[in-house]
């Protein structure tokens, strides 16, 4: 049985003004974890991770997971949203993922992932890792963790739609909401995700002990490392809750998963 890992991380989108800082600190991070515990680690950063690039390495990833087999996908980057186009989001919005090379059609939908998910066979645990936004305002900045100077302040890991569509392409989330027709696909729980945040929320880019990191990364990695041997996913979103949100930062990490999955224990 295998254990299989991709981490993208991406702090440089050249030609958006919204770099971000810890998003290649979380992958190294993560990437020795996930090495402790037996995975085959691959990783995409910065300029590496395009679209195209990004769509083959997950697509892969999952053709290749087995029955049995343990398969993580690991994000940080910016999050963000385009138009529901096939009436299966009752918001009106397809979350995506930005690449590096994010522009008008080069993201990634959930609706894609779906579809890369569904390539996994039969019996392969599917575990996503997402911190990043996917949130349809642009959060406030958030005091740093220890006051920092210079550039050493806390980012949302939320990109605007209007800083990568087209004027016509930015999407009328009410229009879409109310006059697409309902055609929604039974998205069975294919993969176990814990995310950064809630739908209606941002994930903070900040510092910790002057080195930046996801806020959610950096608790979700404090959480692993005190969760007893043998410790499931659910205990582990439980003390990771324990972490966040606090009064630095409001995010309130999800977890989305079956009860069966639930119960899965840790990178196992």
């Amino acid at each position: 049985m295998a254990k299989t890992a991709l981490c993208i991380g991406i702090n440089d989108y050249p030609g958006t003004n919204a770099d971000l800082s810890g998003c290649v600190n979380d992958v190294n991070d993560w990437k020795a974890v996930l090495g402790q515990k037996g995975f085959n680690v691959t990783t995409l950063l910065d300029r590496d991770a395009t679209k195209n690039n990004m769509a083959e390495a997950i697509t892969k990833l999952f053709r290749d997971a087995g029955s049995g087999d343990t398969v993580v996908l690991q994000y940080s980057g910016h999050g963000s949203f385009v138009a529901d186009l096939d009436g299966d989001e009752p918001d009106g919005r397809d979350e995506v993922l930005c690449p590096s090379d994010i522009g008008s059609n080069s993201y990634i939908t959930d609706d894609e992932l779906y579809e890369m998910f569904a390539l996994a066979k039969a019996g392969a645990k599917i575990i996503f890792l997402s911190d990043s936004c996917h949130s349809g305002s642009v959060s406030k900045l958030r005091p740093v963790d220890g006051a920092a100077a210079g550039d050493r302040v806390t980012k949302s890991r939320f990109l605007p739609p209007g800083m990568f569509l087209r004027d016509f392409e930015i999407p009328d989330v009410a229009v879409a909401a109310t006059s697409r027709r309902r055609k929604r696909r039974s998205k069975a729980n294919k993969a176990l995700l814990i995310s950064g945040c809630m739908d209606s929320q941002t994930s903070a880019d900040a510092w910790f002990g002057g080195r930046p990191n996801g806020a959610f990364s950096y608790y979700a990695l404090r959480a692993f490392k005190e969760m007893p041997e043998g410790a499931n996913y659910g205990q582990w979103h439980a003390k990771i809750r324990d972490y966040l949100p606090n009064v630095y930062y409001g995010q309130a990490p999800n977890l989305m998963a079956s009860n069966m999955q639930m119960k899965w224990k840790i990178f196992e």
